[in-house]
């Protein structure tokens, strides 16, 4: 299977968040991780669809995402309209997940369920046959620069059993704290995306390139 690395655009300059985009773009990844979060779900505000819809004509980029938001269902038309080929909701707040994944696979956007560290790995299994990725989160979400959780990395690797006792397909993706140094590990565990915030903009093309590559996307 594939392995991706998807810069998150949190990290970028929020002041010029296009050429941000390009940057990853010219460095020739091929996906951008975006993550939309509203001060409740999460300790932390970030941009809406507008954002999303503003930067879309710019780029060819697969935009990955990530709604870390209370109420994702009632944002979907609006983040499907701004052009997300992946949107991924979260299994924590209480809202009709069932729905909401069927709206978006019906809008023809492929679809993603995530879980924050500490939420047992088992709410996924009744949508496994539904979903296009899983997002295991490696910090608590809200802020970047934190540290890497490595426990995290046991749910990576019943998700990853599962997926080949079961014959599913979806992507595993990890984000929050990703490095180079964790690489070895999360390739071992089933990690098929690799979202990079901090690690990858505070690089140089150089760096990001041997990261790349590290990872088998080069």
């Amino acid at each position: 299977m594939k392995k991706i690395l998807a810069p998150s655009l949190l990290a970028g300059d929020h002041g010029n968040l296009r050429s941000s985009l390009l940057e990853v773009e010219h460095d020739g990844r091929e996906w951008i991780h975006l993550d939309l979060m509203d001060g409740h779900f999460v300790p932390n505000l970030s941009f809406g669809p507008q954002t999303v819809a503003d930067l879309r004509p710019h780029s060819k980029l697969f935009f990955d995402v990530h709604l870390m938001l209370a109420r994702p269902d009632l944002y979907l038309d609006a983040f499907i309209k701004a052009g997300s080929e992946l949107i991924t909701i979260h299994l924590e707040p209480q809202y009709d997940h069932q729905a909401a994944l069927d709206k978006i696979r019906s809008a023809g956007v492929k679809t993603g369920l995530a879980i924050n560290p500490g939420t047992p790995v088992d709410l996924f299994f009744p949508y496994l046959d539904q979903v296009d990725l899983v997002l295991c989160m490696t910090v608590n979400p809200g802020f970047g620069g934190q540290s890497f959780k490595g426990f995290v990395l046991e749910k990576v690797r019943e998700l990853a059993k599962r997926r080949e006792s079961q014959n599913h397909s979806f992507l595993i993706e990890v984000d929050g704290g990703v490095g180079p140094q964790h690489v070895e590990e999360c390739l071992d565990s089933g990690v098929d995306v690799f979202v990079a915030g901090t690690s990858y903009y505070k690089s140089s093309p150089q760096e990001r390139a041997a990261f790349a590559r590290s990872i088998g996307e080069e």
